[in-house]
């Protein structure tokens, strides 16, 4: 993970092979990345290319899509950071079949777009659209993540982490937070 320091200015700039890149890291730039990458139409190269345009406005013309894909993976995660899978090895160091993770998805970028940019307005007046091209993604996480738990954002990822109350005398509370669950639930993404 990488780690915002307020000691230092954010650096946008990642060396590779002794070449300095300069990231775009506004945070509906980042956004659209994720939503390029989960595109299921888009082939790989396409990705990749395109994955380039968006980071560092350029493809890499005289490079191979070998080198585009290592250099955009290098890139993605100077960006957004590593993915918090780790690969399990047995006692002998061989890879193991990877497990589901455990941790639910309780939030989305997109289904809960009304609700993050509501709670941006609520907590600090930040209007999301405004900051479009502006607000850098750390700083955008930063604040998504200090949200105040009184906005809508903050109270629907509540429910939704909420265990549903046991014991006796808790039937209406456990069926009130049982349909806020189901209103406020994630559409499955394909």
């Amino acid at each position: 993970m990488i780690f915002m320091n307020l000691a230092y200015p954010l650096d946008d700039t990642v060396e590779i092979d002794g070449n300095q890149y300069v990231l775009n890291m506004a945070f509906d730039n980042i956004l659209r990345l994720f939503d390029l990458l989960k595109d299921k139409e888009i082939d790989d190269a396409t990705k990749i290319e395109t994955g380039l345009l968006m980071l560092i406005d350029d493809k890499l013309e005289g490079y191979s899509i070998e080198e585009k894909a290592e250099i955009f993976s290098q890139l993605f995660v100077h960006a957004v950071g590593k993915p918090k899978k780790k690969q399990l090895v047995d006692l002998e160091g061989n890879p193991m079949p990877d497990i589901p993770e455990e941790d639910e998805k309780v939030f989305d970028f997109v289904q809960d777009a009304e609700y993050i940019y509501a709670s941006f307005m609520h907590t600090y007046g930040i209007d999301l659209f405004e900051q479009q091209g502006k607000l850098h993604w750390k700083k955008f996480k930063a604040l998504l993540n200090g949200l105040s738990e009184d906005s809508i954002f903050s109270r629907i990822v509540g429910i939704r982490t909420a265990e549903l109350p046991s014991g006796k005398g808790m039937q209406k509370e456990r069926e009130r937070l049982r349909k806020l669950k189901q209103k406020f639930a994630l559409e499955d993404e394909e």
